[in-house]
């Protein structure tokens, strides 16, 4: 005898984490037991509950607890843009893969945790709780853990795409120039006395504006690659404004 089940739609934008063979139409036929929730049953889908929006089922809204009836028919649709994060200021913590991600948060002032060494999935959903940061990552795995605060997947595997999907999903408020890429601590002016030890004789010779890490000490200026580093800023900006 088979399952009683529910019909499940999935949204065009959610659809790339289910099975291969149910992308086309996204529309699945899911068993109901009477104890597992909607929220696990979608799930099981392969479909992160940090990228859910709403839930309906028979044209109602419901809560991921709820408890689907079979022969219900549910909809599953991806969170709202600009998605907003209450209860804390909006800062991330990405995992071990998303390096150039972070640096780019951190060049445009926003506040990036970042773990340059694998520390283990228990741990990154820790620190998400215990600091109430946003965790990014493209493992749905670590998404799926209960521990953590807040979450998001990031879609693309190009840090440039990865960048404008953040800023695009979240909207945080961006203050370039203000925050140490190597660390993420706040930067200040500083002259060229101050961070001589950190300089090469030639540097030393060729600029006179100097930013320093209040953290880690970092010296910054306006070197070979800051060209390159103000069209990052200057295309995030004009995301902004438009």
């Amino acid at each position: 005898m088979s399952t009683p089940g529910i019909h499940v739609e999935v949204a065009p934008e959610l659809r790339l984490f289910l099975p291969s063979a149910r992308r086309g139409a996204g529309v699945c036929e899911v068993g109901v037991d009477g104890v597992s929730t909607l929220g696990h049953l979608v799930e099981s889908l392969g479909i992160p509950l940090t990228e859910v929006g709403t839930l309906l089922a028979d044209g109602h809204e419901v809560p991921t607890s709820h408890l689907p009836a079979p022969g219900e028919s549910v909809t599953v649709r991806p969170v709202p843009r600009p998605q907003r994060v209450p209860g804390a200021p909006l800062r991330f913590l990405l995992d071990v893969h998303l390096g150039t991600l972070a640096r780019r948060l951190r060049l445009l002032g926003v506040d990036t945790a970042y773990e340059s060494l694998d520390i283990g999935d228990p741990a990154l959903a820790a620190r998400s709780a215990a600091e109430r940061r946003v965790m990014l990552s493209r493992d749905r795995g670590l998404l799926r853990r209960r521990e953590l605060w807040a979450g998001a997947y990031v879609y693309s595997t190009r840090p440039e795409e990865q960048l404008r999907e953040i800023l695009d999903r979240f909207e945080p408020e961006l203050h370039p120039w203000t925050r140490c890429t190597a660390c993420n601590g706040a930067l200040r002016s500083a002259s060229a006395e101050e961070v001589a030890d950190r300089l090469e004789d030639g540097t030393r010779r060729s600029y006179d504006v100097f930013a320093a890490c209040g953290e880690c000490g970092r010296a910054y200026w306006k070197g070979a690659h800051h060209s390159q580093l103000e069209a990052i800023v200057a295309e995030a900006m004009s995301l902004r404004r438009s």
